[in-house]
């Protein structure tokens, strides 16, 4: 493996099932957190009595003290929360548990989400309660969907990024959540057919091009490499995770939709990409597999440009040439299928499915797998990313 040892690993995950929006009914949001959570210590064969950290993003309705008490912690000494949009956080609440760690101020942190739309309602409501949206709300901008659809139409206007490179993003993912039993999709195929034929949500993105609205619950267990040695399973490295975002863009397309123009159609991931291998001691040619935040798939191919693996406005002649698909591919992504056809809980379902990769569990197994770069949600500020490895 290129890179340099870790002070701190991942040693369990844990997860509910999944369902479309809606779908959990016999169980709050909160019990489906901290089911995640006893799923995610007991995979790494802990206890609750062990952790003395929580941490998760973007306005988790799980409070952390709630969860201490719910869950028998004896002695909460660290909890922590990312800024930012939805998704943006899901890989910067690891960068959390991973400071704490290494700074002394937990020895055993969870990082979390849980997240019901049917219970919460979040599905199709305009967030008004950010004064940043009066530039946008006025112009018909209420959903991400059409705020960064603006974005890709750029990006194909600038680049000749074309529909039939999206769709491939698509179809990549659905075949990899068939083979994923786990997945909301896992026995819907999709063809280019219907791909093509399916309606319009905010041109140019159709339906697949969107990811899903799900209920369901992750976690994972954050503990120094020393600790990981004398546990249940195989320690997965966290060589480097960081947030980031670049100069002047506030709240992205998710507010005031006045990035610099410069920066316009990337993902804001350009800084942080590189903060990410330095960190690593790796690049871009290093990485086996990634799990790339799929909430709209003309993102995903503005990102392949943004960490490296294709030149800019090359990132659709990228995934037409096969590069991401799991079989044959040279950079396989999303092997659980990502947002877009395993479940949508704001990405953490990618931190998993990186884990699953490098202990050699995928239902899509990249073959001697040794690092895997996870990225948080697309286009918004703050943005976050890891790199996950194993020695």
């Amino acid at each position: 493996m290129t890179g340099s040892a870790s002070p701190t690993a991942i040693v369990g995950i844990g997860e509910t099932e999944y369902t479309r929006w809606g779908g959990i009914t016999e169980k709050s949001q909160f019990q489906i957190a901290a089911e995640a959570i006893r799923n995610a210590l007991n995979d790494a064969g802990l206890t609750p009595q062990d952790v003395d950290g929580f941490t998760s993003f973007s306005n988790d309705a799980n409070d952390a003290n709630l969860m201490q008490v719910a869950l028998g912690v004896p002695n909460l000494r660290y909890t922590g929360m990312v800024w930012g949009g939805g998704g943006g956080g899901s890989c910067g609440a690891v960068a959390l548990a991973v400071a704490a760690v290494q700074s002394g101020q937990a020895d055993t942190v969870v990082a979390y989400r849980g997240l019901c739309q049917g219970q919460s309602r979040r599905f199709g409501r305009a967030n008004t309660a950010r004064t940043h949206n009066n530039w946008t709300f006025p112009f018909g901008l209420l959903a991400p969907a059409q705020m960064l659809a603006m974005m890709v139409r750029r990006h194909m206007y600038l680049y000749g990024t074309k529909s039939e490179h999206m769709a491939e993003i698509a179809l990549s993912g659905r075949l990899n959540a068939n083979r994923n039993p786990r997945a909301v999709m896992h026995g819907k195929t999709l063809s280019k057919e219907q791909y093509f034929a399916a309606r319009m949500i905010a041109d140019p993105l159709r339906l697949y091009d969107c990811c899903l609205e799900s209920d369901g619950g992750c976690a994972v267990v954050v503990t120094s490499r020393e600790r990981a040695r004398d546990l249940r399973q195989k320690p997965v490295d966290i060589l480097a995770a960081a947030q980031g975002s670049g100069a002047g863009w506030g709240s992205g397309p998710l507010g005031s939709h006045n990035m610099p123009n410069e920066t316009y159609t990337t993902t804001n991931s350009v800084a942080l990409a590189q903060d990410l291998y330095g960190r690593a001691g790796v690049g871009p040619s290093d990485i086996d597999v990634a799990q790339i935040y799929d909430h709209f798939s003309g993102m995903v191919i503005i990102a392949l440009e943004d960490y490296g693996f294709c030149p800019r406005g090359e990132g659709g002649n990228f995934v037409a040439d096969g590069n991401i698909r799991w079989q044959g591919g040279s950079l396989p992504i999303n092997t659980a299928g990502g947002n877009l056809s395993e479940a949508y809980i704001h990405g953490f379902t990618h931190i998993l499915e990186g884990v699953r990769q490098l202990r050699g569990t995928s239902t899509s197994q990249v073959k001697d797998a040794e690092l895997c770069l996870v990225t948080g949600g697309l286009g918004v500020s703050p943005t976050t990313g890891m790199i996950l490895g194993v020695s």
